[in-house]
């Protein structure tokens, strides 16, 4: 996978697809809080944050995004453009976004507002990792424990580390309800869904890394403990965005 600074092949494409995947991702979490039917778990974690602090959303996202990616330093994995554009630029979004969003809307709206929140992740996710420039870091410090840690299975930590942000960010008070189950359901299928039309392939002659593969609750991205790749050498995780 790619590292920072290594665009050689098609960047143009690769660059669009990175930043508008990540900008497509924060607006698709902006409409799923908007409509106050559920987030994902991490989404709840750092809504509970900021309910308890005053920052907004956004800030929030930045702050864990950026600490998750101290936890990288012991693993020793290596973050790509994708990871550091992720935890900037996510952020911004999501809060630029809310701001144009009004709150308080009927049922019906914001029940389409979490349907378009959800698909639009989909879609988002695949395009952010179908452009092969590195993993999120929430989603690289999963991989990159599995990668130290053989005997792991990528879902077994992914479940513990989301039921326990899940549960503190409940706590916390965020938002847990429908949403957060539809979420679930559903962003494993609409990544593997799009992932083929978004994926960049290798160039001829390069040495053959697997396609990136989507599998359940959040967007995974594609190969671990390679510069700027999401999941290396280990079984793709059950769908990050990567804010995260």
């Amino acid at each position: 996978m790619a590292a920072i600074g290594n665009l050689r092949h098609r960047p143009a494409r690769r660059l669009v697809q990175l930043y508008g995947g990540l900008v497509l991702y924060g607006v698709s979490m902006a409409l799923m809080i908007r409509s106050g039917l559920g987030l994902d778990p991490w989404d709840v974690f750092h809504q509970g944050v900021a309910r308890q602090t005053g920052l907004s959303f956004g800030t929030v996202t930045i702050a864990v995004g950026a600490l998750v990616l101290l936890l990288w330093v012991p693993l020793r994995q290596r973050p790509g453009l994708g990871t550091v554009s992720n935890v900037l630029v996510i952020g911004l979004v999501v809060d630029a976004t809310l701001a144009l969003l009004p709150d308080g809307l009927p049922l019906a709206v914001r029940a389409a507002l979490l349907v378009v929140g959800i698909g639009a992740n989909g879609a988002a996710t695949a395009l952010y990792l179908g452009a092969r420039l590195g993993p999120g870091p929430r989603d690289g410090l999963m991989t990159g424990y599995v990668a130290r840690h053989p005997g792991r299975s990528v879902r077994g930590v992914r479940t513990v580390i989301e039921v326990a942000v899940l549960a503190l960010g409940w706590l916390l008070g965020g938002t847990v309800g429908i949403g957060t189950v539809a979420y679930a359901l559903a962003i494993g299928p609409l990544v593997q869904l799009f992932l083929p039309a978004f994926t960049v392939d290798p160039p001829p002659g390069a040495a053959t890394e697997p396609r990136p593969v989507a599998a359940e609750p959040r967007p995974i991205r594609t190969e671990p403990n390679q510069v700027g790749a999401e999941p290396v050498g280990v079984p793709p995780a059950e769908p990050r965005p990567a804010r995260s």
